[in-house]
């Protein structure tokens, strides 16, 4: 066990798997009465998500970096944050694939169009938040 690695009350064990900047991260957690592991998204003043893969919850960080910080508290069950809404058609559809149940072809029936459009606006996501996070890093964040 490395040392970012911790084992929890519950047995569950918990390690960094992905560290950003401005103390995002994305935890490996290994809880006992799981089929395999979980990864949970965790930033400054976010409510706690957790998801059952890793690129869901790159993704998910992805659409975070790329609106500056969202709060999921208050939106509902069903609801979509206002940062998100704000930020356009690609983003929208970035999160929707975050969201337990959704795929690329629920997404690409919502929005009528070929699923291949709704893998290019995540990717577009993805691309600027790599983006925003270089340029925090070249300004000194970390």
């Amino acid at each position: 066990m490395s040392k970012s690695d911790k084992t929890l009350a519950d047995d569950t064990t918990e390690s960094v798997f992905k560290a950003y900047i401005l103390d995002v991260r994305i935890v490996e957690c290994h809880p006992t009465d799981a089929d395999g592991p979980r990864y949970r998204f965790e930033a400054p003043q976010h409510t706690e998500i957790t998801f059952d893969d890793a690129d869901t919850a790159a993704l998910y960080a992805d659409v975070y970096f790329d609106v500056n910080g969202f709060q999921e508290a208050g939106t509902g069950d069903r609801g979509v944050p206002p940062e998100i809404i704000q930020a356009g058609k690609d983003t929208v559809a970035a999160y929707f694939l975050t969201m337990p149940g959704v795929d690329v072809n629920w997404v690409a029936s919502f929005y009528g169009v070929k699923p291949t459009k709704i893998e290019r606006y995540a990717s577009w996501v993805h691309e600027r938040a790599e983006e925003i996070r270089a340029g925090a890093k070249a300004q000194g964040m970390s």
